[in-house]
């Protein structure tokens, strides 16, 4: 009973930065915090996930993807629901804020409507996405999939780095791998998704402001590029005959880097991996392997953009009597929140006493998967030094306290797009 107490009379910031790091007490490693799709450090945070939502005045199971689903019921039970929701699973050596904030603030707002025995026009749900990450199976957003109704079955046989397959692995889980379809929901039953997210970026603290309003998530473009030329050895072959396929793959990604620098559209490139073959220090490579991750906050600005920087990669790969294999690894388009929520963010972010100031997402979220089934909208809080998918990632409480506020009012004021559209 102490404890409840205490929480009810912390702010809703002091409760949200508690839960958090009890939370990322529970990790595959003592010293790193990794929480995995259906591990048993999921499990484990699944089970005091759903004690909060329970102790918040929720009804709270697992489904059939393991996912985390609170239902508070509106005036009239059944009714159509605002869904706010997050995931919960972690990258390996994670920071401690991407997606358990979002899941927690939620909660940390029907609790103090609950307290408040305050019941609105609608159902208010939360969803704690098990698997947002992809890290077990290398597919991403297989939660929000689920819910969405898109979740591909084939990926039931892709196996992790233990040679697991998620089939199995849900089974023991204790899930029936059958009736995944189960979690799946209707467009009717929902009014909306909202997420509320840590920024993962630092355009919010150069703006030295705590939130903000997301425009869209950028869609991204994946790509596999591979170059063959002749190995050598490193002494013998002179510098003007030689097809080093590590030099062109070099003067591919400088120039990927160059057409990103100078497109004044938000346009980013990323080579994040990187092999060389033989791998000798006396051996030229004569064949290498590398990615490229492309993003924009327009589906047609990113794929004029992929055009070019394909070109562009295919006129050295010639000058160079390279060999070249690209391949499209990963396309997910981009997903614009919708006015109608966005206008409500803002006027809850300056009614709270903030300007309100737009910026798109980088980084893909589980609304890239919701916007099948519902109209989208997301709250970004400020994270420090914009670090996120490392230890030092870090919410100040105060801006925690400031987008708990924040979702809060949006709850609350909440209109229906009918109904702004009636009013207006």
């Amino acid at each position: 009973m102490g404890s409840v107490n205490a929480v009810q009379n912390a702010s809703l910031g002091e409760v949200i930065v508690r839960r958090i790091n009890d939370l990322a007490a529970i990790s595959e490693e003592g010293d790193k915090l990794t929480r995995i799709y259906l591990t048993k450090e999921l499990r484990e945070a699944a089970d005091l996930i759903l004690g909060w939502m329970r102790e918040a005045g929720m009804s709270a199971r697992l489904d059939a993807i393991g996912n985390l689903c609170g239902r508070y019921e509106g005036d009239r039970p059944g009714a159509p629901c605002l869904m706010l929701g997050s995931h919960y699973d972690t990258v390996r050596d994670a920071g401690k804020w991407d997606g358990p904030l979002g899941v927690i603030t939620a909660i940390s707002c029907i609790a103090d409507l609950n307290r408040r025995s305050k019941r609105l026009p609608f159902a208010i749900e939360v969803v704690g996405f098990a698997d947002e990450e992809g890290v077990r199976f290398a597919s991403t957003l297989l939660g929000s999939r689920a819910v969405a109704g898109t979740f591909d079955e084939n990926v039931l046989n892709t196996r992790d780095r233990d040679g697991v397959s998620m089939r199995d692995a849900l089974v023991q889980f204790g899930l029936d791998p059958d009736h995944i379809g189960a979690a799946a929901r209707a467009r009717r039953e929902l009014l909306a998704y909202l997420e509320l997210h840590i920024e993962q970026g630092p355009v919010l603290e150069a703006q030295n402001l705590p939130v903000g309003v997301v425009t869209a998530i950028a869609g991204a473009t994946r790509l596999a590029a591979r170059l063959t030329g002749m190995a050598g050895h490193a002494g013998t072959v002179p510098m003007e005959l030689r097809r080093d396929a590590l030099a062109g793959a070099a003067e591919c990604i400088g120039a990927i880097e160059q057409f990103c620098r100078t497109d004044e559209g938000g346009l980013v490139g990323t080579v994040g991996y990187i092999q060389a073959r033989p791998g000798a220090t006396n051996v030229i490579p004569g064949d290498v392997s590398f990615t490229i991750d492309i993003r924009a906050p327009t589906d047609m600005h990113r794929k004029r953009a992929v055009a070019d920087i394909v070109r562009r990669i295919e006129a050295i790969a010639e000058h160079r009597q390279l060999a070249l294999q690209l391949d499209v690894t990963h396309e997910n388009r981009t997903v614009p929140c919708a006015p109608w929520l966005k206008e409500q963010i803002a006027q809850a972010i300056e009614a709270e006493g903030f300007s309100v100031f737009e910026l798109p997402s980088g980084a893909g979220h589980d609304g890239m998967a919701m916007i099948d089934i519902a109209d989208v909208g997301m709250i970004f809080v400020r994270c420090r030094g914009g670090v996120s998918h490392h230890p030092d990632e870090h919410v100040e409480l105060a801006d925690a306290d400031a987008g708990a506020r924040v979702l809060l009012r949006v709850i609350e004021n909440f209109q229906t797009r009918e109904s702004r559209s009636t009013a207006s």
